[in-house]
C-alpha cells in the first residue's frame, strides 16, 4: 500500500468517526429535556466530532503534499474555548434558576486563603525555626 492509499483510509475513518460524534451530539441537544443535560452533547461530543474532521483535513493536506497547520490551531482554540463556554453557559443557567441549584461547599476557613489549620501550625512553626 502507498502513503496515498493509507492516507486516504485515514481521512475516511477520521470522517466517519467525526460524523458519527457530531450525529450523537446533535441527537443529545433534540432528546434531552432541560438546559445543564442539554448543555453536554453539544460541547462534549461535538468538539470531539469537530476535532476528527479538521483531524481528517490536516491528514488529506499531507497526503496531498500541501501541508496545512490552519487547522490544528483550529482544534487547539475548539478544545480551549469549549469547555471555557460550556462553564458560562452552566452558571448562566444556575443563576438564573432555571436548574436544580447544586449543594453549597462545606465551610472551610482555610481554603485559598494563608490561614493555617489549629492542627498544622506546629509543623508551621517548626518549618519557620529551619
Amino acid at each position: 500500500m502507498t502513503f496515498e492509499v493509507i492516507g486516504t483510509y485515514a481521512v475516511g475513518l477520521c470522517l466517519l468517526i467525526g460524523g458519527a460524534f457530531a450525529l450523537i451530539g446533535t441527537i443529545g441537544l433534540l432528546k434531552f429535556n432541560d438546559s445543564m443535560t442539554r448543555l453536554h452533547a453539544p460541547t462534549k461530543v461535538g468538539t470531539i466530532g469537530v476535532g476528527a474532521i479538521l483531524l481528517a483535513s490536516v491528514i488529506n493536506s499531507f497526503v496531498s503534499g500541501e501541508g496545512s497547520m490552519h487547522e490544528l490551531l483550529i482544534m487547539a482554540f475548539l478544545f480551549v474555548t469549549a469547555p471555557i463556554s460550556a462553564n458560562f453557559i452552566a452558571k448562566v443557567n444556575i443563576h438564573k434558576r432555571a436548574c436544580d441549584t447544586p449543594p453549597s461547599p462545606p465551610r472551610d476557613d482555610t481554603w485559598s486563603t494563608l490561614a493555617v489549620p489549629e492542627a498544622d501550625r506546629s509543623l508551621a512553626d517548626q518549618n519557620a525555626k529551619v
